[in-house]
C-alpha cells in the first residue's frame, strides 16, 4: 500500500484540517468548509447516502481511498468510511497524489 494519501491525510490529522467520519463530513459539507472527500473503497450504503450524494450536489472533488479499516487505523481511529478535507492547500495535495495513483490503495 502507497503512503502517499493516508500520510497526507495523518498530516491533516495533525494540523486540525480535515474532519472525520459521516455525521462530521456532513455538517462540515453543509457549512460550505470540505474542499475534497476521501472515501473508503468499501464505503457504506448509509454513507453514500449522506454524504457523496451531498457532496456531488456542491460540486465537492472525491478520492477513493483504502478500505475503511486501513484508513481508520492510519489516522488512529476506528473504521473511517469519509475523510473531509478542509485545507484548500491539503485538498490539493491530495487530488494530486491520487491523480499520480499514490491513492493509499492495494
Amino acid at each position: 500500500m502507497s503512503g502517499g494519501l493516508l500520510g497526507l491525510l495523518g498530516l491533516g490529522v495533525r494540523a486540525g484540517s480535515v474532519v472525520i467520519g459521516v455525521d462530521a463530513v456532513r455538517a462540515a459539507l453543509q457549512r460550505g468548509q470540505c474542499r475534497c472527500l476521501v472515501t473508503a473503497s468499501d464505503i457504506s450504503p448509509r454513507a453514500i447516502e449522506k454524504v457523496v450524494r451531498l457532496a456531488q450536489g456542491r460540486g465537492i472533488r472525491m478520492v477513493r481511498g483504502p478500505v475503511a479499516d486501513a484508513m481508520g487505523q492510519a489516522l488512529g481511529r476506528p473504521p473511517v468510511m469519509v475523510v473531509g478535507v478542509v485545507d484548500n492547500g491539503l485538498a490539493q495535495g491530495i487530488l494530486r497524489a491520487a491523480a499520480t495513483g499514490s491513492d493509499g490503495g492495494d
